[in-house]
């Protein structure tokens, strides 16, 4: 368990950094593992993209269902409905370079993604946020993993007090392997949140590992997530 109470910093509002890109998308099912292909695929349509470290690419995913969204197996099809949306995290000097997605049309993995109209969204700074993929080394043990987080955050000036590591997830990309755990950190004041999901956690942000969204609670991630469970030092 790692739990400390302390006294919150709420003077922000939003980033002035960052802004979150959502496009509607013409697209009926797309690969559960498409995160290279995705990215491949927007370099192409926007080479500055490959060069923007600050550039977060979220994987594309299902509505969700009964408690919470339900990943179909490594292998198969993610069946896409109407609501469905394709997200980018850009630098706000970049929104208007990112615009020029709209009416292309993108190969993800041999499915064609035509991209509709783009609307923008600050960043919320919740007080708990939600990462579905942080890389992790396989070898490194649930404990290990949330001691590299703390250090992380402490080489940030970050405190964290509630730390929730999740299930593992293995993908590949270009033929390697990268291994993964969620991971949900709850109870940040307002600067520290914004500076979480402005920056991220990690490697492969274009493939959307390390990007943090807001999350409803801890009690819901250990009611969705049953393999999830706190731990900490």
């Amino acid at each position: 368990m790692f739990w400390q109470e302390d006294d919150k910093k709420n003077d922000i509002s939003t980033s002035d950094k960052v802004v979150d890109l959502s496009y509607r998308i013409d697209c009926k099912q797309i690969p559960t593992c498409h995160a290279w292909e995705l990215s491949q695929a927007l370099y192409q349509a926007l080479p500055w993209m490959e060069d923007e470290s600050e550039v977060g690419v979220h994987q594309i995913h299902g509505a969700a269902s009964g408690n919470g969204w339900e990943r179909p197996a490594d292998g198969e099809l993610i069946h896409l409905s109407r609501r469905t949306r394709m997200q980018l995290r850009v630098p706000l000097s970049r929104v208007d370079d990112a615009a020029e997605l709209v009416g292309e049309t993108l190969d993800v993995a041999g499915h064609s993604v035509g991209i509709g109209n783009m609307t923008t969204r600050q960043i919320d700074p919740f007080s708990t946020i939600f990462s579905r993929y942080i890389v992790a080394s396989s070898d490194m043990s649930e404990d290990d993993f949330l001691l590299w987080v703390i250090d992380e955050m402490k080489s940030r000036d970050i405190r964290v007090r509630k730390l929730l590591c999740g299930i593992s997830h293995e993908f590949e990309a270009n033929g390697d392997k990268i291994e993964t755990r969620s991971l949900m950190i709850a109870d940040l004041d307002k600067a520290s949140s914004v500076a979480l999901q402005e920056v991220g956690l990690g490697l492969h942000r274009h493939f959307g590992c390390g990007i943090f969204v807001p999350h409803k609670g801890i009690k819901a991630v250990g009611e969705t997530e049953d393999k999830s469970h706190f731990s900490g030092s």
